[in-house]
C-alpha cells in the first residue's frame, strides 16, 4: 500500500468510490428487493467486492478502502428502509476485510482471492448474527432442524451445526474467490482503459448541486438526543436480561417497550405494516413448533414448547425491529450532524457532501440491474475507468 501525504486528496478519491458503491447499492439493492432473490445481501457483497479490489488497482493508497466504506455506510443511512443499521455495518465491515487483508498480505493475487473471500463471507456472518440478535440462538437450532429434515428425505445422514455452517463457508469461499478474481482483472483493465481515455463525460450532463441535507429524514418528529441514550441503553440491557437468570422481568421491559416506541414511532414503521413481514414471523412460529424437537426420541409434529419458543422469538424480533427504527431516525438528529462537523471531520462531512451530489449523475451512468447480474466484471469497467475524472471533477468544484 502507499501513503498519500495529502489526506484531503485521499477523502476526494473515497468519496468518489463511495458515491460508486453507494449506487450500485441503491441500483442492484432494489432490484434484489422488488424480484425477492435470495442471498440478496451476499450478491450485494459480492459487487462491493469487485468494486473495491478493482479500485486499488488504480489507488493503491492505505486507508483509501476504509474512508470509503465508511463513507458508502453513512450514505445508505438515508435509504427509504427504516432499518439501516444492518446494512450499515455489512458495508464497512467489508471494507474493513479488504484493507486489512491486503495491509498484511500486500497488493497481491493470493491477498485479493483471501480478501475477496473473508469480505464476502463477512456477508454470511453478518446475517447469522442479525438473525441471533433478531431472533435469539434458537432461530439456529430450528434452521439446522430444517436442514437435517430435508437430509433425511433423501437417505443423507444428518448434520451438525459445525458441518452446515462449513458446507456455507464452501460456497462462499468460491464465491468470494471469484469476486476476488474478477475485482482484480477489472481494475488492471480498467487502469488500461483510463491511460486511453475511453470512457468521458462528453456524453453526460454532469449536475452538481452542494447540498448540505443529506442526514434529512422524512420522519414524523423531530431526533433526541436524550432518546438517543436511552435506546442505546434499554436494547442490549433488554436482550441482556432476556438471556440471564431474569427472563420475566427482561420480557416485561420488551413488552413497554414495544408498545410505547411503537406509538411514538408508529409513522416511521413502515414495515409492520407490509403484509409479507407478519407472514414471516409467523412462518417462523409454525417452523418453530413443527421442527423444535425434530431427531429427539419425544419429538411430535406439534410442540408446544416450540411455540412458546417461536413466539418468544415473535416478541424479539418486534423489540428489535422498532428499537433500531428509533435509533436510525434519532441518529438523523441535527444535533448529531452538528456534532460530526465540530468534532474535527470536516474531511469526512465534506467528502459526503461530495458523493450525496454526484450520486444521481453516478447512478445515471450505471447499467441496468440485469446488465450486472449478466457480466459484474464488464459493466464496473466504465465507473473505474473514469475515477480520474471524478477526482478530477471533485477537486475543481470544491
Amino acid at each position: 500500500m502507499t501513503k498519500v501525504k495529502n489526506t484531503d486528496d485521499l477523502w476526494y478519491r473515497a468519496a468518489v468510490i463511495g458515491g460508486l458503491w453507494a449506487s450500485i447499492e441503491i441500483i442492484i439493492g432494489s432490484f434484489l428487493h422488488n424480484t425477492k432473490i435470495p442471498f440478496a445481501g451476499s450478491i450485494l457483497a459480492f459487487f462491493g467486492t469487485i468494486l473495491l479490489i478493482g479500485f486499488y488497482q488504480l489507488w493503491p493508497y492505505k486507508g483509501l478502502i476504509i474512508r470509503a466504506g465508511l463513507i458508502t455506510a453513512v450514505m445508505k443511512s438515508v435509504s427509504p428502509s427504516a432499518i439501516i443499521l444492518g446494512p450499515m455495518t455489512g458495508i464497512f465491515l467489508e471494507a474493513l476485510l479488504i484493507e486489512f487483508t491486503i495491509l498484511l498480505l500486500g497488493g497481491n493475487i493470493p491477498s485479493y482471492l483471501i480478501s475477496g473471500f473473508l469480505s464476502i463471507s463477512s456477508a454470511l456472518i453478518h446475517k447469522i448474527i442479525s438473525l441471533i440478535i433478531v431472533y435469539g440462538f434458537n432461530i439456529i437450532k430450528i434452521y439446522v432442524n430444517i436442514i437435517n429434515f430435508g437430509l433425511k428425505q433423501i437417505g443423507i445422514h444428518e448434520a451438525s451445526d459445525i458441518q452446515v455452517l462449513f458446507f456455507l463457508l464452501g460456497f462462499y469461499f468460491l464465491f468470494g474467490v471469484t469476486g476476488g478474481w474478477l475485482g482484480y482483472k477489472t481494475g488492471k483493465k480498467a487502469a488500461q482503459l483510463r491511460l486511453k481515455n475511453t470512457y468521458t463525460f462528453s456524453d453526460t450532463k454532469i449536475n452538481y448541486k452542494n447540498s448540505n441535507d443529506f442526514f434529512s429524514f422524512n420522519s414524523a418528529r423531530p431526533g433526541s438526543v436524550p432518546l438517543l441514550f436511552l435506546h442505546m441503553l434499554i436494547i442490549p440491557l433488554a436482550l441482556l436480561l432476556v438471556n440471564s437468570h431474569y427472563f420475566d422481568f427482561g420480557y416485561t421491559i420488551i413488552g413497554l417497550y414495544i408498545v410505547i416506541f411503537g406509538i411514538i414511532y408508529r409513522k416511521s414503521l413502515r414495515k409492520l405494516r407490509k403484509p409479507v413481514f407478519w407472514s414471516q414471523l409467523i412462518l417462523i412460529v409454525i417452523l418453530s413448533a413443527l421442527f423444535w424437537k425434530f431427531g429427539k426420541s419425544d419429538h411430535r409434529w406439534f410442540s408446544m414448547d416450540g411455540l412458546w419458543v417461536g413466539l418468544e422469538m415473535m416478541i424479539r424480533a418486534l423489540f428489535i425491529l422498532i428499537g433500531f427504527s428509533a435509533l436510525s431516525i434519532e441518529l438523523r438528529n441535527k444535533k448529531v450532524k452538528s456534532f460530526i462537523t465540530n468534532a474535527g471531520f470536516g474531511k469526512f462531512y465534506g467528502s459526503l457532501e461530495m458523493a450525496f451530489s454526484a450520486l444521481p449523475q453516478m447512478i445515471a451512468m450505471l447499467p441496468t440491474p440485469k446488465e450486472f447480474l449478466k457480466a459484474p466484471g464488464t459493466t464496473l469497467l466504465r465507473p473505474m475507468a473514469m475515477a480520474d475524472q471524478w477526482l478530477a471533477f471533485f477537486k475543481k468544484e470544491k
